[in-house]
């Protein structure tokens, strides 16, 4: 799919399109384009939806011939000529604001059908070019005729023309702020299937055609798909993910969502909504504006990069070690969050741990076999069975705090071009015991914390057992990083040691 409406391109279009032989979606509209449409896309045997509208295209249309073209629209262009006849399916409005007519001339124009939204034969030969008058009144119609569905198909026809090629024409606006559970949500219309699904207590206000039209960055490839910043037009930001190999069915999916997005807690980032469609599974959730710990740890560089001294690692470790201990008792204590690693694991705002992407190894493909630094996260069993665990997680959060105090990625080159795994590494220099060298020298600077490094390094390696018996479990796990944080809070603070001391 690409969308690249609503910018300031200017020229012809490419001359061939015949190295997209796998697109199915392609949205140009409302730029500058000029010249004739090419030929070329014909050889799109995949194409679903074409949208041209609102450019300076001249010349005659040509005759595609798309078997699987379902949506189309040319509409004010310069277009002249007569519409081909394996174009004659689409509506009138595909075609308005160009000198076009029919092919077969002896066809009445009050035979045609005014509607914008009915299948039907295009303009006649003497009819003239439409202009936004025209086009508004024809929208005036179909509101008059008290069609929603087509209100709101004519509306996105005309204003952005960006859906999806299973028939996504099923908006009636944007949801009432806050007001939308899943279960009304999925009610409101028939063609429920196509639409974001809003969870309980979600302060946002927007629809699948914002979403679209935002202004997005993107975040990183991660291991269940790419991730975005997205920043509205009301100014709210969230992160966008687009899910790759889904496996579970329709029902499935909808139930895993419903299930994570239940989740509320501080440590856990929040689902906001959902959509689901054939060829598009997108999760929204908070956007976390600290960032991630990988990047904190691997990408910041320079005069910027803010150093993460050992009491906010232990902050970090602390809330993500609750935030996973909530999740996984979620379910009747069965839900496992199957994507620990440093990319999912952010600041909140109160600089505490906080993780994300929980609950998705279940309706996603079984994960491929490791080839990249995500590989280093998982626990041996998950290598060869593919399936995530309860103690895989605690596997996985192992590794997670040796990358905290090692300040390494899971995964890491040497001088040469080795390829070095974390785990492997630190049992190794520990077996040395020269387990000073483990630790980051950025944390190696607060002496008095030596002992506590220590004992967290301790802990994480009994994570990292091989054996999945001999790992702790997370509650377990949990208040033995607390225990640290109460140690290293009785060096500082002396007089409160008695006292737990709260992260916030």
């Amino acid at each position: 799919m690409l969308f690249l409406q609503s910018n300031s391109f200017s020229g012809p279009l490419p001359s061939d399109f015949s190295a997209w032989d796998n697109l199915s979606v392609l949205n140009l509209s409302n730029n500058r384009f000029d010249g004739s449409i090419p030929r070329s896309i014909s050889s799109l045997a995949q194409l679903s939806s074409l949208d041209l509208a609102n450019n300076s295209l001249d010349g005659e249309i040509p005759d595609l011939g798309l078997a699987n073209l379902q949506e189309l629209n040319l509409s004010n262009n310069n277009l002249s000529g007569v519409i081909p006849k394996s174009l004659l399916g689409f509506p009138r409005s595909a075609f308005v604001g160009n000198d076009v007519g029919l092919v077969n001339s002896s066809v009445e124009q009050s035979d045609v059908s005014p509607v914008p939204g009915e299948a039907g034969p295009g303009p006649g030969p003497g009819h003239r070019p439409r202009n936004w008058w025209r086009e508004a009144w024809f929208l005036g119609i179909v509101i008059g005729c008290g069609f929603l569905g087509i209100v709101a198909f004519g509306f996105l026809f005309f204003a952005y023309c960006l859906r999806r090629k299973d028939g996504d024409d099923g908006f009636t606006g944007k949801f009432p702020k806050g007001s939308m559970s899943p279960e009304k949500a999925m009610s409101g219309s028939q063609d429920s299937k196509n639409r974001l699904v809003f969870f309980e207590g979600c302060n946002y206000a927007f629809d699948l055609e914002d979403l679209l039209r935002a202004s997005a960055e993107v975040l990183g490839k991660g291991t269940f798909g790419m991730s975005y910043k997205a920043i509205l037009e009301d100014a709210n930001v969230v992160v966008v993910k687009r899910l790759k190999e889904v496996s579970a069915g329709k029902r499935e999916f909808e139930q895993q969502m419903e299930l994570i997005g239940s989740i509320r807690h501080e440590n856990a980032v929040a689902l906001r909504a959902y959509y689901y469609s054939r060829d598009e599974k997108l999760m929204v959730n908070d956007h976390c504006p600290q960032g991630s710990v990988s990047a904190m740890l691997h990408n910041q560089k320079g005069e910027d990069r803010i150093p993460l001294d050992w009491e906010t690692r232990l902050r970090i470790a602390i809330g993500a070690a609750r935030g996973i201990t909530h999740i996984q008792s979620i379910n009747g204590g069965k839900f496992v969050h199957g994507n620990i690693r440093s990319s999912n694991i952010f600041l909140n705002s109160q600089k505490n741990g906080c993780v994300s992407d929980f609950g998705l190894a279940t309706v996603m493909s079984p994960l491929a076999p490791p080839i990249s630094r995500a590989a280093g996260y998982r626990a041996p069993e998950v290598t060869d069975t593919r399936k995530a665990t309860q103690a895989s997680d605690v596997y996985s959060f192992g590794v997670f705090l040796l990358e905290l105090l090692t300040g390494k990625s899971p995964v890491h080159a040497t001088g040469g071009d080795e390829l070095v795994h974390l785990v492997r590494w630190v049992h190794s220099v520990v077996r040395e015991e020269w387990t000073a060298e483990v630790f980051d020298l950025e944390i190696l600077r607060y002496s008095h914390v030596e002992e506590e490094m220590v004992e967290m390094l301790q802990i994480a390696l009994t994570c990292v057992a091989r054996i999945p018996d001999q790992r702790p479990r997370m509650p377990d796990l949990l208040k033995m990083i607390e225990d640290v944080r109460l140690s290293l809070a009785a060096e500082v603070h002396p007089e409160t040691s008695s006292a737990p001391i709260p992260l916030h």
